[in-house]
């Protein structure tokens, strides 16, 4: 079976708190002075190995995004947005240069539905010395319907999606512009917080990299389809076009 398959170790996962769940519990990231394994900082953003690391193997890390525990992407200042990802993408390029591993993931988890258990906003970095980089993604699920673009980046709607609804994705051609690439991340969360859908609570983004292209999908998430999961049959909505329409309407006008 060609599938990447990785260890999880349990004991450590029912360590970890969960605040997401169990909002009485404190947050690790806002004890700011206990935090262990700091590699790097600008003001309030934080770069940290994670201190629970579950997946054998890899090695885990954390980029805390700031200090206030109850933010998240579509209140930053534009520029605070871009050195959050000018700092991931930073980390996330050093550590494949530094030949220790064969792929990084880079991703946030948002909400309870996200697969996420700490409610401060942060994203995650995870090294894995031996990983199939060619099952990761297909990058005909990184292209679709062009809501915008600027300085070599491009901005779309999934026409083919990984797994179905309202899937936004962020393409950034050699040389593009991080500032751009924030930017629409930035565009994305608001949207799918605000207007894509009432019930939605909770994202995810995903970072991938192919050649000298870096993509970014922002990926709405609720229950997930017993299509997809016991199948692996994606749905592809009718309502794509009225999406791209309606995001150019609302931040592009």
């Amino acid at each position: 079976m060609n599938i990447n398959l990785v260890k999880f170790n349990t004991d450590i996962g029912k360590t970890k708190p969960a605040t997401l769940a169990h909002a009485e519990t404190a947050c690790p990231f806002c004890d700011v002075e206990h935090l262990t394994g700091i590699i790097d900082t600008d003001d309030d953003i934080i770069f940290l190995r994670n201190k629970y690391n579950v997946i054998e193997g890899a090695d885990q890390f954390v980029l805390i995004e700031g200090r206030d525990c109850q933010s998240d992407m579509p209140d930053y200042p534009k520029e605070k947005m871009r050195r959050v990802i000018r700092m991931g993408v930073r980390h996330w390029q050093n550590l494949l240069a530094s030949g220790k591993y064969e792929e990084v993931l880079f991703f946030k988890n948002y909400g309870l539905m996200s697969g996420g258990t700490i409610r401060h906003p942060h994203m995650q970095l995870v090294g894995f010395p031996r990983l199939n980089s060619d099952l990761l993604f297909d990058e005909a699920e990184l292209r679709g319907i062009v809501i915008a673009e600027r300085d070599g980046v491009e901005f779309n709607i999934s026409d083919c999606p990984r797994v179905g609804f309202g899937e936004l994705n962020v393409v950034v051609e050699a040389g593009g512009s991080l500032e751009a690439l924030a930017d629409f991340i930035q565009i994305g969360v608001h949207y799918v917080k605000n207007f894509f859908n009432k019930r939605t609570t909770s994202y995810n983004i995903f970072f991938y990299r192919r050649a000298d292209k870096i993509f970014a999908k922002v990926m709405s998430r609720y229950v997930t389809s017993p299509y997809f999961v016991g199948y692996n049959i994606h749905f592809l909505p009718n309502n794509i076009e009225r999406i791209a329409e309606e995001i150019r309407e609302h931040y592009f006008a």
